[in-house]
């Protein structure tokens, strides 16, 4: 195929694919309320019969929930399985929406031309740069690019209760020998990013029982266990004064940054200041060190979510209550064992409990590790080198400071690495009133995606 050619066409067509964008916007696929249901069936429905016009094999699949749209085109070259999700957020609060938030349109701002509606940015905007960049190889090349899988999904908004069930059963059928996401964001405005890394996430609660019942603060001051003030004790424990987690053995299986890994992300276009001024910090608070990128991205935290107890109301209430009740998050990077994490962080706890104070722990919370790509697969670097030819500057793998599920299954259900590549911008409101996404990410989305199938085929 001549890629030139692909490219052209893209650009030509780029306002077919915006209608057809549009379209799919229309469709209030929310997948958390029941009250859209149908919506979101149709939506699926509206994707199954899209990708058969291409030529892909493409069913609507069901399960317990909502449905998910595979799709399959078999060709030469390694077999490459895409993923995005077709359900959107909620809208609320709707009075925040200065427009209907499905009546998608192409607003003048600022910063350029951006398409304007939920779902434009997370998840369907992105999801359709893939599915046109499939369509302009088609329009010049007869056929579809090589050897494809496409797998949407319609829970990933509402917590994909159906996700894991649905791939362990049609684990033969998506396993292939790489996986792409477009659900992500770039690193910086026009800096193409490519996600190698992700923290995992483990949860814990506990409380913090004291005396028999709430206690008169005049009467039992001074002598009484004060659950309150020695949750306070114990949660001061976890770090020490360069915030750093003190944890017995809370490291094992984290690896240091490279020189490699800290030479791109010095050179990514991360504004320090601009990131910690918008929520009104001066400066970085986490563990001394270590750049505020290497702490977001590849550094493991301990963080106190909810602390709470004694009298809520208002005014005031001379008691000194019976227990006190924390949240934690952790978030995990390299190989770090959820499980293990979890018995440290309990075992540091409780060695430091004070007599007469008892603790007992929510056993209904999970965790999931970290999800590491290899990012020496040549394809990375093939990727990397299509980013950055389109997009005019150096491409990065970069590491992300959330936690994207989907990676982690691919990984542990399918054995298979992921390559996240998003061309949002953190500006792009989403999950939020007046969702958008930039002309420019869907136009060079799409061409995007045709150079990198064009190198991963080669």
């Amino acid at each position: 195929m001549s890629l030139e050619q692909v490219l052209a066409r893209i650009d030509a067509a780029l306002p077919e694919a915006t209608d057809r964008l549009m379209e799919l916007l229309r469709i209030p696929s929310i997948s958390t309320d029941p009250a859209f249901d149908a919506d979101t069936e149709q939506a699926a429905d509206w994707l199954v019969r899209d990708l058969q016009s291409l030529g892909f094999k493409s069913e609507k699949r069901p399960t317990p929930g909502h449905p998910m749209v595979v799709a399959r085109h078999e060709g030469a070259g390694p077999h490459i399985l895409f993923y995005g999700h077709y359900d959107v957020q909620p809208v609320d609060p709707l009075s925040q929406w200065a427009r209907d938030p499905f009546d998608p349109a192409i607003e003048d701002t600022a910063k350029g031309k951006v398409i304007r509606g939920r779902g434009s940015s997370d998840d369907k905007g992105q999801l359709m740069t893939f599915i046109e960049a499939c369509r302009a190889y088609k329009d010049v090349n007869g056929s579809l690019p090589g050897n494809l899988t496409i797998f949407l999904e319609g829970e990933e908004e509402s917590g994909s209760p159906s996700l894991v069930p649905f791939m362990k059963e049609n684990a033969a059928e998506l396993t292939a020998d790489l996986a792409l996401i477009c659900d992500t964001s770039m690193v910086s405005l026009g800096v193409p990013s490519i996600a190698g890394q992700l923290r995992g996430m483990l949860k814990d609660e506990f409380t913090l029982h004291g005396p028999r019942i709430d206690l008169h603060s005049g009467h039992y001051g001074g002598p009484a266990l004060n659950p309150l003030r020695e949750i306070s004790r114990l949660i001061a424990s976890l770090h020490d004064d360069a915030g750093r987690v003190t944890v017995e053995g809370f490291y094992d299986g984290v690896p240091e940054v490279t020189p490699a890994q800290k030479a791109q992300w010095a050179d990514c276009g991360f504004d320090e200041a601009e990131y910690l001024g918008s929520v009104g910090m001066s400066r970085a608070h986490g563990e001394a060190g270590y750049s505020t990128l290497e702490q977001q991205w590849a550094r493991p935290t301990i963080e106190i979510n909810g602390l709470w107890g004694g009298y809520q109301g208002a005014g005031s209430k001379t008691v000194i209550p019976a227990e006190a009740h924390c949240k934690i998050t952790c978030r995990l990077v390299g190989a770090m064992d959820p499980d293990d994490v979890r018995r440290k962080l309990r075992a540091h706890i409780e060695a430091r409990l004070p007599t007469d104070a008892r603790i007992t722990w929510d056993n209904n919370l999970e965790g999931s590790p970290a999800a590491v790509m290899n990012t020496a697969r040549p394809e990375f670097e093939a990727a990397r080198q299509a980013l950055s030819d389109e997009w005019n500057r150096e491409a990065v793998i970069v590491g992300m400071g959330g936690s994207i599920p989907i990676a982690g299954y691919f990984k542990e259900i399918l054995g298979m690495d992921a390559m996240l590549i998003g061309f949002a911008n953190d500006d792009d409101a989403i999950h939020s009133p007046n969702e958008k996404y930039d002309q420019q990410s869907f136009h060079k989305g799409m061409r995007s995606w045709a150079r990198i199938l064009d190198r991963l085929a080669r």
